[in-house]
C-alpha cells in the first residue's frame, strides 16, 4: 500500500498547479457562492467561530478559502505537500483562519471527538482503504457532528461498457461546444492505472457509502444525487455529465438509544441541533411512542408523525402516506398503525409519517400541488432552491430517508383512478437492495407485484437507489377508502415488518401470493376528451385487444387504445374525462420468473429429506403400512393399474402400491426426495419410476393414469386449484383421484404439547418449524376452509361420485407414537367424469 500511496502522492504533486487553476475558475465563477450556500445549509446553527471544521483532501484549498472568507475557521489536511503549499498560496492572508497539515486521510493524527464538521470533495474514490478512512473521520467527529462528502463514480467507465460510452459522449459534447476538456489536461492513462487499483472505482455509489456509514457509527445518512446541478458550472456539467456528483451527509451517533439513559439530557458535544425528527427518534426511550408534527424546511412544512421506539434494538422502518394528498387508504392505515403497533413487539424503530403532502391533503388538492403544479412523486430527490414540491422532496430525503433502513410508501387510487391492488418494488438499485425489496413485496396480500425500473422521481425509487430496500403499496381507488381496504393495508405492513424481523409475530395468512408483472405500459392520452374504457382493473388482456377510446362531445372517436401485449390491467382513469398527456390506462405482462415460493418449499423439504427418509423407512416396516393400504385399497379398481403418486416424498405410497403389482410413477419437486425414493424402492425390491416434477405442472399426456394418489401434499402447494386441474387432465376417463390431507394451515406446528417425546417433529427443530410456518402463511390454501374448498373445486373441474372420509385419522393414528398426526386428516376420493375427457 505504501508504494501505491507514493504513486498517488507523486501524481497529485504533478497535478497541483493544474488543479489550482481549476479552483481559481471556481472561485471566480458561480461555483463559489453555490458551494458556500450548500455548506452553510448543512452546518450547525451556532456562531461561526465555535464550529470546528476539518477539510480532508483539501487539494489547492478551495473549501478552506471560501469558508475562511465567510468567517469560519478551518483545519485542512492533504497527503501531498505540493497541494498544501499551493493551498497556502491561494489562501494568502486567509491563512490566519486556516490550519494546514500534511496527513493521510486514512490515518488522521487528531484526538477523538474534535470536530463539529468534516468535509471532503473528490477524495474517497482515490483511497485504497475507504472503510478505514470513514472510520477515522467518524472518530475525529464529535458525537452529533456532521460528515459531508462530495464525490462521484469517476472511473466506473473502466468497468462498465455503458458508462464508457456515456463518458465518450461527454468528450464529444465538450468538443462540439468548444469548451476545455477537463480530462485532456490530465495524465489520464496514469490516473486510470491508479483508479483500477482503487476499490471504489468498480462499486456502485453512493449506496455503498450509505450502507457502510449506517453500519459504522452514523445514525442519520442522507444522499443528494442532484447536488451537481446546483454547484457545477455549465462547463462542468458537460464535462462530467456521465459521472454526476453526489453529496453524502451523515450525523455521528450521539449516544446508544438502547441504553438505560432516556436520552433527554443535553449532549456534551455542544452541538445544538434543531429538535427535528432525528432528535425525536434518538430521544425516545425504548418501549415508547412519540407523536407530534415534524417541522421541515425551517417550518415551511409541518407533517404529523409517530415514532415508535421498540423495546429491542434493530433496524428503522420508514412508512409514509399521502405522498399524494388525495390517496386516503394509506393515510388512514398509517393513522391506525401508529395506534396499533406495539412497542414491546418492535425490534428497532418504526417512523410513520401520516401525511407527507399535508397541505394538499387538507385542501383536497389531489396529487398535484396547486402552487407549482408538480406531482411530489415525480421530483425526488428534490431541490432546496426549487419550488414547493422540490423543497418538500429534498427535506423528505434529508430528514426521513436518511434515518431509514427500509421504506414502505402507502398509496391508493386518486380521485380519478381505478386500480386493482398491487405492490411496486424497487428494481433500479444494487442487487441486494432489489432482492430485499422483492422479499418485502412478496409479503403483501395482493394479486400482483411490479418491479420498478426507474431510480428517481418517486420517493421509494430514489430511496432504493441510495441503498434503502423499498416498496410502494397500491390499494383503494377513486379517492375513496373503506375499513376493509385499510385493514388489508395494515396487514400488509405488519407482514412486511414481521418478515424484516422488526416486529414479533407470525405472518398473517394471505389470499394471494403476488404474481410478478413486467414490461408495464403506461398509456397517456394524446388528446383531451371523454374516456370510455372497455376493461376493468384486474382484467386479463391479449395483444391487440380493445381497451377503450377517447371521444369528443359529438361522440367522434379521437383516440383508440389497444393492448400491445398479453397481460393484466393494473389501473386506468375512472373519470369520464382524460387530459392530454395525462394517464389513461396501465397494464403489464406476466413475468416468466419462477414462483419464489416453490424455491423456498423445495429448499425446506431438501433440508428435511434425510430425516424424512428415515421416518418413511420406519413407517414401511410398521403397522402403518397395512393401515394405509387398507384405506386406499378400498377405492382401487381391479386389475393392474397405472398409478401416479403426486408429491411422493420418500416413496411410501409408491413402494406399497408397486409391491401389489401396479405400475407406479412417483413425482416430487424436491430432487433429494427423489434420490431417497429410489434408495428406499431398491431396498424394498419395489419396481417404481421416480421423477423430479412439479405437482402443478405434471409432464404427462392427457389421460395417462388410472389412479392418482397423494398424501399430505396439497397443503404445501402455491396453486392447489391448478394442481387439481392438471391431475384430472392426466387421469383417464373414469379414473380415480385419492387425496389424503389435512387443514394444516389452521394449525400451529410449533405447538408440540400433545406430541410424544419420540415424535418426528422434535427431530426437526424450532428453526425448521418456524420456517415451515412462514411458508404456510404465503400459501392461499392455508386460509381455505377444507375439505369444503377441495370438494367445491374438484366438482367444478369434473370430478363426481365423491367420497369424503373425515374419520380416517381415528383409524390410522390409534396411538401416540413417532408417526402420530395431531391434525385430523380427511380423505377425498372421486371419479373423473366422462364429459370431462
Amino acid at each position: 500500500m505504501k508504494d501505491l500511496l507514493s504513486e498517488i502522492e507523486s501524481y497529485w504533486t504533478t497535478r497541483a498547479e493544474g488543479y489550482s487553476e481549476v479552483n481559481h475558475k471556481e472561485l471566480n465563477g458561480m461555483q463559489k457562492g453555490a458551494w458556500l450556500e450548500v455548506l452553510k445549509g448543512q452546518f450547525p446553527e451556532k456562531a461561526k467561530d465555535e464550529i470546528k471544521i476539518l477539510d480532508i483532501g483539501t487539494g489547492p484549498g478551495f473549501f478552506p478559502v471560501i469558508l475562511a472568507e465567510a468567517g469560519y475557521k478551518v483545519t485542512a489536511v492533504d497527503y501531498t505537500q505540493e497541494m498544501l503549499d499551493t493551498a497556502k498560496r491561494n489562501a494568502g492572508n486567509l491563512c490566519e483562519r486556516i490550519s494546514f497539515y500534511k496527513m493521510d486521510a486514512q490515518n488522521l493524527e487528531f484526538e477523538d471527538d474534535v470536530f463539529d464538521v468534516v468535509i471532503s470533495r473528490n477524495l474517497t474514490w482515490n483511497l485504497k482503504d475507504p472503510k478505514r478512512a470513514y472510520e477515522e473521520w467518524c472518530r475525529v467527529l464529535k458525537p452529533g457532528g456532521k460528515l459531508l462528502n462530495f464525490d462521484a463514480n469517476w472511473y466506473g467507465y473502466l468497468y462498465d461498457e455503458e458508462k464508457r460510452l456515456s463518458y465518450e459522449e461527454d468528450r464529444k459534447s465538450v468538443e462540439s461546444e468548444h469548451l476545455d476538456d477537463h480530462y485532456l489536461c490530465t495524465d489520464i492513462d496514469r490516473m486510470e492505472k491508479i483508479a483500477l487499483q482503487m476499490p471504489l472505482s468498480s462499486i456502485n455509489r453512493p449506496s455503498w457509502d450509505r450502507k457502510f456509514l449506517k453500519e459504522n457509527g452514523f445514525e442519520s445518512v442522507a444522499v443528494d444525487t442532484g447536488i451537481w446541478q446546483r454547484v457545477w458550472s455549465q462547463e462542468e456539467k458537460l464535462n462530467y455529465h456521465s459521472t454526476p456528483m453526489f453529496m453524502i451527509s451523515a450525523v455521528k451517533e450521539e449516544k446508544n438509544v438502547w441504553s438505560e439513559n432516556d436520552g433527554m439530557g443535553d449532549s456534551d458535544s455542544g452541538y445544538d441541533r434543531k429538535r427535528d425528527l432525528e432528535d425525536a427518534m434518538l430521544c425516545a426511550a425504548p418501549g415508547m411512542k412519540k407523536n407530534g408534527f415534524l417541522r421541515l424546511g425551517g417550518g415551511e412544512f409541518s407533517l404529523p408523525y409517530t415514532v415508535i421506539c421498540g423495546s429491542h434494538p434493530g433496524k428503522t422502518v420508514l412508512i409514509t402516506a399521502a405522498v399524494h394528498g388525495g390517496e386516503y387508504v394509506g393515510i388512514q392505515a398509517a393513522v391506525e398503525l401508529a395506534d396499533k403497533l406495539k412497542p414491546e413487539k418492535i425490534h428497532g424503530r418504526v417512523i410513520l409519517v401520516k401525511t407527507v403532502c399535508r397541505k394538499e391533503f387538507e385542501e383536497r388538492s389531489g396529487s398535484v400541488c396547486p402552487e407549482d403544479e408538480k406531482n411530489l412523486n415525480r421530483v425526488f430527490p428534490g431541490n432546496p432552491q426549487g419550488t414547493r414540491m422540490d423543497r418538500l422532496a429534498y427535506e423528505v430525503v434529508q430528514k426521513l430517508h436518511s434515518a431509514a433502513d427500509y421504506y414502505i410508501d402507502l398509496h391508493s387510487g386518486d380521485d380519478y383512478e381505478q386500480l386493482t391492488p398491487y405492490i411496486y418494488y424497487a428494481g433500479c438499485a444494487d442487487e441486494d437492495v432489489v432482492q430485499m425489496s422483492r422479499k418485502m413485496a412478496e409479503q403483501a396480500d395482493v394479486p400482483y407485484m411490479v418491479k420498478s425500473n426507474v431510480a428517481s422521481g418517486g420517493s421509494y425509487n430514489y430511496a432504493a437507489a441510495c441503498g434503502i430496500p423499498s416498496v410502494l403499496i397500491e390499494r383503494g381507488q377513486m379517492g375513496g377508502w373503506s375499513p376493509e381496504e385499510v385493514h388489508s393495508t395494515r396487514k400488509d405492513v405488519r407482514n412486511i415488518l414481521c418478515a424484516l424481523g422488526v416486529y414479533d409475530g407470525m405472518r398473517s395468512y394471505s389470499n394471494y401470493y403476488p404474481m410478478e408483472i413486467e414490461d408495464v405500459r403506461y398509456q397517456s392520452a394524446s388528446v383531451s376528451g371523454l374516456w370510455y374504457p372497455a376493461k376493468k382493473p384486474g382484467d386479463i388482456i391479449k395483444v391487440g385487444e380493445y381497451l377503450g377510446c377517447v371521444k369528443d362531445y359529438e361522440r367522434n372517436i379521437l383516440e383508440t387504445s389497444l393492448s400491445d401485449l398479453n397481460g393484466v390491467v393494473l389501473y386506468q382513469t375512472g373519470s369520464l374525462q382524460v387530459i392530454k398527456d395525462g394517464p389513461m390506462i396501465a397494464y403489464g405482462s406476466f413475468s416468466r420468473r419462477k414462483d419464489e415460493r416453490k424455491k423456498k418449499i423445495t429448499n425446506y423439504w431438501a433440508k428435511r429429506s434425510d430425516s424424512f427418509m428415515e421416518q418413511r423407512r420406519a413407517e414401511l416396516h410398521s403397522d402403518m403400512a397395512d393401515k394405509w393400504l387398507k384405506e386406499i385399497g378400498t377405492f382401487l379398481p381391479d386389475g393392474k393399474l397405472r398409478i401416479l403418486d403426486v408429491g411422493c416424498g420418500a416413496g411410501f405410497f409408491s413402494i406399497l402400491l408397486a409391491k401389489l403389482g401396479h405400475e407406479v410413477t412417483g413425482i416430487d419437486l424436491t430432487p433429494d426426495m427423489i434420490i431417497h425414493s429410489r434408495e428406499l424402492a431398491k431396498e424394498e425390491n419395489a419396481s417404481c419410476t421416480f421423477e423430479v416434477m412439479d405437482a402443478e405442472n405434471p409432464d404427462f399426456p392427457d389421460g395417462t393414469f388410472d389412479v392418482i394418489v397423494s398424501r399430505n401434499l396439497t397443503w404445501t402447494l402455491p396453486d392447489a386449484a391448478r394442481a387439481y386441474k392438471e391431475w384430472i387432465r392426466v387421469l383417464k376417463t373414469g379414473g380415480i383421484l385419492i387425496n389424503a390431507d389435512a387443514n394444516y394451515g389452521a394449525d400451529d406446528f410449533s405447538d408440540t404439547a400433545d406430541l410424544p417425546a419420540n415424535h418426528a417433529h422434535f427431530t426437526v427443530g424450532d428453526a425448521m418449524m418456524q420456517e415451515c410456518e412462514e411458508i404456510k402463511r404465503q400459501l392461499p390454501i392455508s386460509s381455505y376452509v377444507r375439505p369444503a374448498w377441495d370438494l367445491e373445486t374438484l366438482g367444478k373441474l369434473g370430478i363426481n361420485r365423491f367420497s369424503i372420509d373425515l374419520g380416517i385419522s381415528s383409524r390410522i393414528y390409534t396411538k401416540k407414537d413417532e408417526f402420530y398426526n395431531p391434525t385430523p386428516m380427511f380423505l377425498i376420493c372421486g371419479e373423473k367424469n366422462k364429459c370431462n375427457n
